[in-house]
C-alpha cells in the first residue's frame, strides 16, 4: 500500500505530512540516546502519536527492564483496545523486531495485535543480533503502512555504536 492509498484507507492519516513525521521520528531518535548500555543490543527510542498529533507514549530499550524494546515499552503504556490505537503511528529508530530471542512476542506482532495501522521507522535492523529481521515486510503484510526514512538512520547507527565498532 502507498502512502496515498493509505491515507484515502484511513482518513485520520490524510493530515500528517512528512514534515511531522520527520518531528516524531527525530524524538524517537533522541530516545534512543537515554537507552542503559547494552554490550549485544541495539538502543532503540519509539513514540506511539494519535491521529490528531498528540503523544500518546513513549519508550525506549531498557527503560523498564534489562529486555524491554522500545515499541514494546511504549505499547505497554497504552491501555489495550485503547480507542485511539487504531488511527496511531508508531514512530520507531529502528525497524520493529520480527524474531526475539529475549520475549515470545516480537515488537512487530505486538503492533500488529495493537491495532495500529502506521510505522514510521529510520533504520532497518542489520543483521547483526538476529538475521534478515523482517518486520516492515510483516507490517506491511498485515495491512499495516510502513514508512522508513533511510536519511536518518546515520543519527540512529551513532546511538549504536558500541554494536557497530564505534563506541
Amino acid at each position: 500500500m502507498t502512502t496515498t492509498d493509505a491515507a484515502s484507507a484511513h482518513p485520520s492519516f490524510s493530515a500528517r505530512t512528512r514534515g511531522e513525521d520527520r518531528e516524531w521520528l527525530s524524538t524517537a531518535v533522541d530516545l534512543a540516546w537515554r537507552c542503559p548500555p547494552a554490550p549485544r543490543a541495539f538502543n532503540v527510542g519509539a513514540l506511539i502519536i494519535d491521529a490528531d498529533d498528540r503523544e500518546l507514549a513513549r519508550g525506549w530499550s531498557r527503560d523498564t527492564d534489562e529486555h524491554v524494546h522500545a515499541e514494546e515499552s511504549a505499547l505497554a503504556r497504552v491501555a489495550p483496545g485503547h480507542p485511539r490505537l487504531p488511527g496511531a503511528t508508531v514512530y520507531s529508530s529502528l525497524e520493529p523486531c520480527s524474531v526475539r530471542k529475549s520475549r515470545p512476542v516480537s515488537c512487530t506482532q505486538l503492533i500488529i495485535d495493537s491495532g495500529i495501522r502506521r510505522v514510521v521507522f529510520a533504520w532497518r535492523e542489520p543483521s547483526l543480533l538476529v538475521e534478515d529481521c523482517q518486520g516492515a515486510e510483516l507490517l506491511r503484510a498485515a495491512g499495516i503502512e510502513v514508512v522508513e526514512f533511510p536519511e536518518f538512520a546515520p543519527m540512529v547507527q551513532a546511538a549504536n555504536a558500541q554494536l557497530l565498532g564505534g563506541g
